[in-house]
């Protein structure tokens, strides 16, 4: 089947050439629009045991992400804002805008300075794809988080304006200490806005300004003031102010960032001050866009308020809040407290797909999309007002696009709204309801997947408290570990399932608890009962084991190697105290996060 229609336009692409005017292009479009679609291409994915499996919980699949986001990079964000029912329930209208990114060190200060991690596989597709590491290494938007520009701004310090506070009761010192700076800089000033016909001569005029402690500022002459406190800046500002509008005063910071001097800068007159002051202001800007980078985006996204919808969220987020906010928290109730700080809605496409019977089985967005095609008359028309008609589309701006589409299709369906009603008065589901419930999996190629929605839907709930770690097998298949198991101990007689989590280790999911626990307490105890098990070379434990794995960060080991240096250290007296959870077995790992908001 074709790429979706919307996929053949081209977002805008932002590098650090065009990134001033495209932020201010992208705050317009935001207030414009109801819903905000976000793709992040990385440089790699979790593999092997590393990535979410069924056997995840919240808290473990969490911990998956966490080291996702701290290992690989992005390489481009595409962020669209778009609104729906412009004109037509069938229409939408969307800005994309695809930012190239790379960690430049802008300040000279060692910040970024990451180290991560590429997947040839990963980067040889990119490049079948037309990316342009280029672009993305010599151009791309470097950024700080708001961590790092705190720390920053404590190495850096400029001469900026500050506001004149509220005149308080003041000292016999102050008076005094004011009236010579009055006097001082009146002095001063006069000697450039009366000139003296004597000082025709060049010569003359330079030694007159220098006796007067003339400066200058970029073309302008100045003036400095020595100060020793925030309150005797204050003192100098409202000298200025009573002194003449021609002056604009600006504070110059030490080492330290404490007020050292106030730059008192004489301006010829009011167009003069006013283009000054633009200057200004246009270097703070530069400066500002220098600290932030790419996380003015993120700032944009974050006051707006305005949903963010997208695919993979929990990969994508850990990997937001660890490049442009902070680092990670260890564990998943912390990250979520935090994130709703800079998200407070996220709707996850796949969770959104879900409430529509058959697509529960769908693996990605093209086979969601092909199956809406199919089963449903759903048309929908994309306008983008702004192309970027000179650059190959990339994947990643053909992903946003995507999310787009299905997201508009899936709210017609869903009768979604960011109003409370249709235009036909007909009531719809507030988005909110549809928040915060992510799926977070491994991304799977983009395939039709035409035949997903006979596939038997065999997913269920069970507790941790059900699953056993089997290691040490030799590689074989998950149907021949089940046939063979039954002939080592009379508890494989019961009903399980097997699951290989990687080439080392496999799950087994017993339907009884009771029956699990019995096989790890033999085990504990070496029951003369599992001679035979012992003597194949097969081990294995409990969930504990793994979730302290996870928490432990064993994440360059096999996961049998990882279970085997655990094991040793949880005795089984604990195993009975250990806490369960639930997972989704034989499914994409719903994860409902909702509960971690309340904080």
């Amino acid at each position: 089947m074709a790429a979706p229609r919307a996929a053949a336009a081209s977002a805008k692409q932002v590098t650090r050439r065009n990134f001033a005017e495209s932020v201010r292009e992208l705050g317009a479009h935001l207030e414009s629009c109801d819903y905000v679609t976000v793709a992040a291409q990385k440089t790699g994915a979790p593999t092997g045991w590393r990535r979410a499996l069924p056997v995840d919980t919240a808290e473990t699949v969490y911990l998956k992400a966490k080291l996702a986001a701290e290992s690989f990079q992005p390489l481009q964000i595409a962020v669209c804002p778009f609104r729906l029912r412009d004109s037509s329930p069938s229409t939408l209208v969307a800005y994309p805008y695809n930012f190239h990114l790379f960690p430049r060190d802008e300040l000279q200060l060692g910040m970024p300075s990451y180290s991560f991690s590429c997947q040839s596989s990963y980067l040889s597709t990119m490049a079948n794809d037309g990316f342009d590491f280029n672009m993305c290494i010599y151009d791309g938007i470097s950024y700080l988080s708001r961590v790092q520009e705190s720390f920053a701004r404590q190495k850096i310090f400029t001469t900026r304006l500050r506001p004149l506070l509220p005149s308080q009761n003041t000292s016999v010192a102050d008076s005094v200490f004011k009236s010579r700076i009055m006097s001082r800089i009146t002095h001063w000033r006069k000697g450039y806005a009366e000139p003296s016909k004597k000082d025709d001569d060049s010569l003359v005029g330079s030694l007159s300004r220098l006796i007067l402690g003339g400066e200058s500022y970029g073309s302008r002459p100045s003036m400095s003031i020595d100060v020793c406190s925030d309150h005797q800046v204050q003192l100098v500002l409202q000298a200025v102010n009573h002194i003449s509008d021609d002056l604009v005063p600006l504070v110059v910071p030490d080492k330290a960032g404490a007020a050292r001097a106030v730059c008192v800068i004489f301006t010829s007159s009011k167009e003069d001050k006013n283009l000054l002051l633009m200057d200004i202001h246009k270097s703070e800007e530069e400066q500002n866009l220098k600290f932030r980078g790419f996380r003015e985006v993120i700032d944009l996204l974050s006051s707006s308020q305005k949903p963010i919808i997208s695919y993979n969220c929990l990969n994508d987020l850990t990997m937001m809040h660890s490049k442009f906010v902070a680092p990670l928290p260890p564990n998943m109730h912390e990250f979520m407290c935090s994130l709703k700080m800079v998200f407070s809605n996220v709707v996850d496409i796949s969770h959104l797909w879900r409430q529509i019977g058959p697509l529960r089985k769908a693996k990605n967005i093209q086979a969601a999309l092909s199956y809406l095609q199919r089963q449903y008359f759903v048309p929908m028309e994309i306008k983008i007002p702004q192309q970027d008609v000179t650059s190959s589309v990339t994947k990643n701006e053909q992903n946003v696009l995507r999310i787009t589409k299905l997201f508009a299709k899936l709210s017609n369906l869903l009768k979604i709204s960011p109003e409370c009603q249709l235009q036909s008065g007909e009531q719809c589901a507030a988005v909110e309801e549809y928040c915060n419930i992510f799926y977070p999996s491994c991304m799977v190629e983009d395939s039709d997947d035409v035949d997903f929605a006979n596939e038997p839907d065999t997913a269920k709930t069970v507790s941790t408290d059900n699953i056993i770690f089997l290691w040490g097998f030799r590689e074989k298949s998950a149907k021949e570990l089940k046939s063979y198991l039954p002939g080592l101990h009379q508890v494989f007689s019961e009903d399980f399932e097997v699951k290989l989590l990687d080439r080392t280790c496999s799950a087994l999911i017993f339907r009884n608890s009771d029956t699990a626990m019995q096989l790890l307490e033999e085990i504990s105890l070496e029951s003369s009962s599992l001679n035979s098990f012992f003597s194949e070379g097969l081990k294995a434990a409990g969930f504990e084991v793994y979730r302290k794995a996870c928490r432990l960060g064993l994440w360059d080991s096999d996961l049998a190697e990882a279970l085997e240096g655990v094991s040793s250290e949880i005795a089984a007296s604990t195993l009975s105290e250990c806490n369960s959870s639930p997972i989704y077995w034989n499914s994409s790992l719903m994860l409902d996060l909702k509960e971690y908001l309340e904080c």
